[in-house]
């Protein structure tokens, strides 16, 4: 692999100018900003590499989808997304958000990290292989959807369309970091997620503040409704949530026991003195990894401007989303949630889902796996953190799990990338050591024993 390693490093600025450009194209699936460009844009990048790509119309935004044909008879699919997060709030950024400027060996941008360095790092190690050998090993497809950021809408609409395109021998998911310790993390699934927005009402307008003597305000309600919710241990009060969890196996400690993760340098860069509960070890470990959550995404109501207003509000929303372990199912989860309300006299308050998605795992044990292991091995000189889950959540079970295709997680991120926030970023050195990896798993996966 040391002749495409060159190569990778000779190439490296014009690698770094793919991603420029790519980051400098706003795609914000959820304001609809950019989502066509982006996607013609995605469209031609695969097809100047060398591979055939076409847009594939959904009833949201468009899968990209392209193909390169290889010699060998395996085929492993890259899995990405070209939209990203809305970069509010702008006033924290350092430079501006779509700029994708270089300071002090990173680049900044919304959707660097989350995910246009991955793809564009994926593609990279393709062009590389391609320029160096003539020819891939095994097949490769890429996959790149546009709503990701918003749930993945339409990719069961897209998956139920289009099996054959998809089927392959090992799926590359979307994301991958370093640990703050510096190795990289081998991620073999996702948490499911059920996301929700808890809508309270009360008067049909604002009222001065005066009238909360006789008028109820609907940012209490939902608040006593929220405290049912949760308990301040962390237990989930919801009725039958934690039924199917699946107890953890002797495969599973063992995994736990051998993650590495360093709790003094994550502490410190979080400005932290101690993790939730005061959990440490095998029990943080396992809380991270196998165990469900109920969290506060954004709550609002009233005024929250400077200075004071004295107002009764007439509505109050909160955002929430439960990350889910297996065999937790989503939607019975949201039947859960709405009978919890109904029954402790919250019957009057809305709820409406914007995401349902189930979990997913890989078996450490399959070629694909190895591969990328090994080849982290190789590339970055650390022993990598085999992850059993992400604590994150995406479309893996519906694109690949369902359909018999092991999924593995490695990619460019960094513990600090910010991703979701504002000076979300990517160290250029890692973006570089990326694209080695890909291409090593390339090779190393054509090679795999069964």
């Amino acid at each position: 692999m040391q002749d495409i390693f060159a190569y990778i490093e000779q190439n490296q600025e014009t690698y770094i100018k793919w991603l420029q450009e790519l980051c400098r194209q706003p795609s914000v699936a959820a304001q609809n900003r950019g989502m066509k460009e982006t996607a013609v844009m995605v469209e031609r990048m695969i097809r100047d590499t060398g591979g055939e790509a076409r847009q594939i119309e959904t009833s949201g935004y468009p899968v990209v989808y392209g193909q390169f044909a290889g010699s060998g008879k395996r085929t492993l699919s890259f899995y990405n997304h070209y939209d990203v997060q809305p970069e509010d709030p702008l006033e924290l950024w350092d430079s501006p958000p779509f700029a994708a400027e270089i300071r002090d060996g990173r680049m900044y941008a919304r959707g660097v990290a989350d995910n246009k360095g991955n793809l564009i790092a994926r593609l990279a190690a393709v062009h590389a292989y391609l320029q160096v050998r003539g020819n891939l090993p095994i097949d490769v497809k890429f996959i790149v959807e546009g709503e990701e950021e918003i749930g993945s809408v339409c990719l069961p609409e897209f998956v139920d369309n289009h099996r054959e395109l998809l089927q392959a021998d090992g799926c590359l998911w979307e994301f991958g970091y370093k640990n703050a310790d510096g190795r990289p993390q081998v991620s073999l699934g996702v948490k499911g997620m059920c996301y929700v927005e808890l809508v309270c009402r009360g008067a049909n307008t604002d009222l001065h503040s005066a009238n909360a003597a006789i008028i109820e305000n609907p940012a209490w309600r939902l608040l006593w409704a929220l405290s049912t919710l949760k308990t301040p241990d962390e237990h989930i009060q919801i009725k039958g949530f934690y039924d199917k969890v699946a107890e953890l196996s002797e495969h599973d400690n063992e995994l736990l026991q051998n993650m590495i993760y360093d709790e003094a340098n994550t502490l410190e860069k979080l400005g932290l003195k101690s993790f939730l509960l005061n959990l440490s070890g095998i029990p943080l470990k396992e809380k991270l990894i196998f165990q469900p959550t109920c969290t506060i995404c954004g709550i609002e109501s009233g005024y929250t401007g400077p200075g004071s207003k004295t107002v009764l509000p007439s509505e109050a929303r909160v955002k929430l989303d439960f990350r889910l372990v297996p065999d937790q199912d989503p939607h019975e989860i949201l039947h859960l949630l709405r009978r919890h309300l109904d029954e402790r006299g919250f019957a009057d308050i809305e709820l409406e889902s914007f995401s349902l998605e189930h979990p997913a795992r890989t078996p450490l044990d399959n070629p694909l796996t190895r591969a990328v292991v090994d080849t982290a091995r190789q590339v970055y000189g650390l022993e990598p953190t085999i992850m059993p889950m992400s604590p994150g959540t995406g479309p893996m079970y519906i694109l690949c799990q369902s359909l018999g295709i092991p999924a593995v997680s490695v990619g460019v991120g960094h513990f600090a990338s910010n991703n979701h926030a504002p000076n979300e970023n990517i160290i250029i050195e890692d973006y570089i050591q990326g694209i080695k990896h890909i291409a090593a798993i390339i090779e190393g996966f054509a090679h795999q024993p069964q």
